[in-house]
């Protein structure tokens, strides 16, 4: 058959980049974006359960228009699946990813197991199904938090703060932050401590029941309106290349690998998980261009939000990648976003458009370089004597 009159039903994988759920309150230092620990709550194990439930009917089920091919689909084959998660901040992503894959693959009877002498075997919990995840610590890589301890990075904030844009807004705030500043307790309401702000209203409207009673209506909404506005200028920049772009440019090695991989005959992975904070959605709409025909994706994603990358195969055999983005538990269905002005592009396109022109940090030497980092996260272990803005160069 020609490759012509190819014709695939279903698509051949998928990445997907997973926000972790709801989780008590933690704190940014809005100076360097290092953050304390937290601690996933029951609402967040439910929420990333409900997305791995929405993800199993999406791509296991063999009636989807979406339904990949060939995957296993009540019995999980763990050589189709390729899961990791940052360790880090008291293992709310980690967690996260857990009770995610516990929805894509329920505890199940079908996974007993028969022994020698003829004893049925069936794992707790009712069929329980252990998933493998690659917990990616801190001090591994720099690749799912790669805004931390950069230098360069830290320079963008700067910049940031004192432009006009951020000063403007920070204007147009400031009635509302002053009428905000009693249900605050010790949070500074400084526009530069916006994401904090917001995160101590949300928390506190969440799990207090006199906060929730009390809060003047609007008001958790305005501190999300300018939360939104603080992270969309922190995790975004002029260039692609840029470092304001850094959560992003880290990841994308990852998906251009599982993409390429998920192309060859031999691999067997069909979903790609990383499961990640809010800052990575936030620089791929932007690298992508999706801001542009759909803004109201600016800003932050909310809890248990997906982004879906599917590769497919087009009728001339050439395969083809489109971008998807549910936006947490509002969303009931993914919603079709737009690379580059196109609902789908090809593979090679997607890989000449972002890999190809300078966008991606594949090697902690050369997040090493791009943050202007020596000596932390592993950066002690190269050598950039000459130069540390132009050479980066392996000191083994």
């Amino acid at each position: 058959m020609s490759n012509s009159t190819i014709i695939t039903a279903g698509l051949i994988g998928v990445v997907l980049l997973a926000r972790h759920g709801d989780r008590t309150a933690y704190f940014q230092d809005p100076t360097t974006y290092n953050s304390t620990q937290a601690y996933i709550t029951p609402l967040g194990e439910q929420q990333e359960f409900e997305l791995g439930g929405f993800l199993r009917n999406t791509y296991l089920n063999p009636d989807s228009s979406s339904y990949i091919q060939n995957i296993s689909t009540d019995v999980v084959d763990i050589d189709q699946l390729a899961v990791r998660a940052d360790a880090g901040g008291g293992n709310v992503i980690l967690n996260s990813a857990y009770a995610l894959l516990q929805g894509l693959y329920p505890s199940t009877s079908k996974s007993e197991m028969t022994l020698a002498n003829g004893t049925m075997v069936l794992s707790p919990l009712g069929g329980f199904q252990y998933i493998p995840v690659q917990s990616l610590e801190y001090w591994q890589s720099p690749s799912l938090t790669s805004w931390m301890e950069c230098e360069y990075f830290q320079s963008h904030l700067t910049r940031l703060y004192t432009s006009s844009a951020f000063t403007n807004m920070s204007a147009v705030a400031q009635p509302f932050l002053t009428a905000l500043k009693p249900y605050l307790g010790s949070v500074s309401n400084n526009f530069t401590n916006m994401w904090n702000i917001y995160d101590h209203v949300n928390v506190q409207y969440t799990y207090n029941k006199t906060y929730y009673e009390t809060l003047p209506p609007t008001f958790l909404e305005q501190a999300r309106h300018y939360a939104n506005w603080v992270q969309q200028s922190v995790f975004t920049d002029s260039a692609s290349s840029s470092i304001g772009q850094i959560a992003i440019r880290t990841l994308l090695p990852e998906i251009i690998w599982a993409l390429g991989n998920m192309t060859e005959p031999s691999n067997k992975v069909k979903m790609s998980i990383q499961e990640v904070d809010y800052k990575p959605f936030i620089s791929l709409f932007n690298v992508t261009n999706a801001t542009l025909s759909d803004p109201d994706i600016s800003g932050i994603a909310d809890y248990a939000s997906a982004i879906a990358i599917e590769l497919s195969q087009n009728s001339q055999g050439q395969h083809e990648v489109s971008l998807k983005f549910k936006n947490g538990t509002q969303d009931s269905e993914f919603r079709q976003l737009k690379m580059f002005g196109n609902t789908s592009i090809t593979l090679d396109s997607f890989v000449a458009e972002l890999f190809g022109t300078g966008i991606t940090i594949n090697s902690t030497n050369n997040w090493c370089f791009s943050c202007n980092q020596t000596t932390l996260r592993g950066c002690s272990v190269f050598n950039f004597s000459n130069d540390p803005f132009l050479n980066g160069v392996s000191g083994y």
